[in-house]
């Protein structure tokens, strides 16, 4: 385990938040440069992020080992085609070990403000550990920090246990409960089959049925693990995996026949899986295929078969004591309820924290949901980055790939502020306007804005704000490399310059 060091420094070049995926590849990079000193603040105890947080039976990721990882890192001998929590958690911790990060982290040192200094041209930090004054901050908190609890009625008198999936804890089942399960999303499709094997009853509270398609994991051969052991052969695996995965798309733009065959798999899959026509016209979705998330599943839709559990196609409705009331009302005696419901991705709680030029609080600015210039800056905020934010994100395709040309921006912005002798970098309010108006010009035509409700869209506003409209490529090719163009700079006192572009 990663330790404090024994002093928090009081002046950095560079503030990091956070020390998940995007949080460690930044200090790597920065690490690898020796140009900048820098820190990274991380609230938990340990580095990870949600890979950290994230322990519950079942927990592994979506998108194949070789591509969920840095390409600058050596590759590491994944043992299956989907890396499983553990594992990834693994990976993060030896790539801190291996790049020398940990004496630039401070664990359980939380973030409690932000505030630039427009005199100063720094931000002030208010940290568990003391303040820090940082000539640029790194925001790097991602989508899946802050779990979500849907507002039920009478949770709070629920006389059992309840626990959100990204808070679960060792111990917590010694077999034989009646658990429900709220929600059948990423998190609920790997979690029910565990739980359905040694529970007196699951009863799994459907509000929307998802699109579920085979994952067809599989342990590598050691003859595999050693050829991809090889960089050029983990590497030439990779780009064919994000290339595959771009392909997917064409389905997220409704056309065919893309979307059809991806929609004939899913409900092949869920005819194949499931015998009962009543169950399966419960669990036939009425929405468009990839409007909200699709998922990848051998063993959920037949634990839904197994006789001790219910599948209850409405929502969870109100809760007294240990009984818990659907929608439909039926009613279950329950001793823990798993809430599988997802996190405040749209809404981020660390922008309440935040205050920008002028003392503008970045919630505010984000009040009609989130905007910025090239899925990276924010107008109003000076000489800060946010990763993994605002339009960064893919329903098809690796965060990773996504993350690391987040990176390859703000290291070319580093390098302008240092070789441009500017103090500060803006962007501007008319610039961040036009990329807004980009991301909803290319978001209309895509199947997230066929009405089904998700948590890619912001809930006020309705627009689309955690997904690139686009493939992985195409955001590399537009946000990949930094241009000073679309800036304010602000040059240091002794150039006798103002504010120029």
């Amino acid at each position: 385990m990663t330790t404090p060091g024994p002093v928090t420094p009081t002046s950095v070049d560079v503030a990091i938040v956070g020390a998940g995926f995007a949080g460690i590849g930044m200090a790597t990079q920065l690490a690898r440069r020796a140009t900048e000193s820098f820190v990274v603040l991380e609230r938990a105890d340990a580095v990870g992020g949600t890979w950290r947080d994230n322990t519950y039976p079942g927990i592994a990721c979506d998108i194949p080992a070789h591509l969920y990882s840095f390409s600058f890192r050596p590759p590491t001998d994944w043992a299956t085609l989907y890396p499983r929590g553990a594992d990834i958690q693994r990976y993060l911790q030896r790539t801190v070990d291996d790049e020398g990060l940990a004496p630039h982290i401070r664990l359980g040192c939380e973030l409690r403000q932000a505030r630039w200094d427009d005199d100063g041209a720094y931000w002030s930090l208010v940290t568990g550990s003391g303040p820090i004054r940082a000539r640029v901050l790194v925001m790097a908190v991602g989508r899946l920090s802050e779990p979500h609890l849907p507002d039920v009625e009478g949770l709070e008198s629920f006389t059992g246990t309840v626990v959100h999936t990204a808070s679960w804890r060792e111990g917590l089942l010694s077999g034989g409960e009646r658990i429900g399960v709220v929600g059948t999303g990423a998190s609920a499709v790997q979690v029910i089959p565990h739980l359905a094997e040694n529970a007196e009853e699951l009863v799994v509270f459907s509000r929307t049925p998802p699109y579920v398609v085979p994952r067809e994991d599989r342990r590598l051969s050691d003859s595999e693990r050693a050829e991809l052991q090889v960089p050029e052969n983990a590497q030439a695996l990779r780009e064919r995996l994000l290339h595959d995965a771009d392909k997917g798309f064409r389905q997220r733009l409704g056309l065919h026949p893309d979307i059809d065959d991806i929609r004939d798999r899913a409900l092949g899959h869920l005819n194949r899986q499931v015998a009962s026509p009543t169950l399966r016209a419960e669990l036939t979705p009425e929405y468009e295929i990839g409007c909200k998330r699709i998922l990848l599943s051998d063993d959920f839709y037949p634990a839904l078969e197994r006789p001790n559990v219910v599948f209850e196609s409405s929502a969870l409705d109100s809760v007294v004591e240990c009984k818990a009331r659907a929608v439909s009302g039926n009613t279950y005696d329950l001793d823990i309820l798993v809430m599988a419901t997802g996190f405040e991705a749209t809404r981020p709680p660390a922008a309440t924290r935040i205050r920008g030029r002028g003392g503008r609080v970045l919630a505010d600015h984000w009040s009609d949901g989130m905007v910025s210039y090239a899925s990276t800056t924010v107008s109003g905020f000076p000489n800060m980055f946010v990763l993994d934010g605002p339009n960064a994100a893919l329903g098809h395709n690796s965060a990773i790939y996504m993350i690391e040309t987040q990176l390859d921006y703000v290291v070319g912005a580093l390098d302008f502020l240092a070789h441009n002798g500017s103090r500060s970098l803006e962007v501007t309010a008319q610039a961040e306007e036009d990329y807004t108006r980009e991301i909803d010009e290319r978001s209309a035509a895509t199947v997230w804005l066929t009405g089904c409700e998700s948590w890619y869209v912001d809930p006020r506003s309705g627009r689309l704000t955690l997904l690139w409209p686009g493939t992985a490529v195409s955001f590399r090719e537009r946000n990949g490399t930094f241009d000073p163009q679309p800036y304010l700079t602000e040059t240091r006192p002794q150039d006798r310059g103002g504010p120029s572009r």
